[in-house]
């Protein structure tokens, strides 16, 4: 089993205990498209020179699941150390998705996903949670026709926190009864600030959640249904 932590009847209690629903972020959980945004911030910045690219994917790598609006504002503040017009950033998210969208529906799912979707996600109540703009996150999710497997999608701009507290309100559902699936300190500040449970897809990004309590890490999908099911 790719499971960094030993499951046993009672961790798993202690976890998951009535699960209900289940919150997925997109990238890096459901589909394997980290990557091709980071190349895109990359490809963006290329000509301010390489080190300030290499300054910018630092940033995105360490805020994965913080929204590209809130991401050029922070480079542009931060590390250009100049304004940032609306012209500008429209021009940016413009750019920004145009180089992702394609790449991202046609990106690979995370192992066991698509099986636990087919297979399992009838017997939950499930959602997506992502940092990309709301049109842009339902366009992919339609075009990977996998939109019927949701209840709902929550996109930028409504941060995380947020949208799991409306989730718990709309379906009237106690957070013990909730497990956020996520992959950055973002969606692990989300679920701890609704005390829903918590696992971290961990590819690449385990030295994020080091210091993380009661943070149960998997490699992959592949056993989760098994995890869900072991009460």
């Amino acid at each position: 089993m790719n499971v960094f932590r030993v499951f046993t009847k009672s961790s798993i209690q202690r976890h998951i205990s009535m699960i209900k629903a289940i919150l997925f972020d997109f990238d890096g959980v459901i589909a394997e498209s980290v990557d091709i945004k980071t190349n895109a911030f990359a490809a963006l910045f290329e000509s301010e020179g390489q080190d300030v690219v290499n300054r910018v994917v630092d940033y995105h790598l360490s805020n994965t699941g913080v929204s590209r609006y809130e991401k050029f504002k922070h480079i542009y503040k931060q590390i250009f150390k100049r304004p940032l017009n609306q012209g500008e950033f429209q021009t940016l998210c413009d750019k920004f998705s145009k180089i992702v969208v394609d790449e991202v529906i046609k990106s690979p799912y995370v192992k066991g996903m698509k099986e636990f979707l087919e297979n399992c996600a009838s017997k939950y109540r499930c959602f997506v949670l992502s940092a990309t703009p709301q049109d842009e996150i339902e366009k992919i999710i339609e075009r990977k026709n996998i939109r019927i497997f949701f209840r709902a999608i929550y996109g930028a701009p409504i941060k995380k926190s947020d949208a799991v507290r409306d989730i718990l309100n709309k379906e009237a559902l106690d957070p013990v009864e909730v497990l956020y699936i996520g992959d950055s300190m973002s969606d692990y500040i989300a679920a701890k600030e609704n005390s829903v449970n918590f696992i971290a897809r961990i590819n690449k990004n385990e030295s994020i959640f080091a210091d993380a309590e009661n943070c149960t890490k998997i490699e992959d999908l592949t056993n989760l249904n098994e995890i869900l099911e072991a009460l």
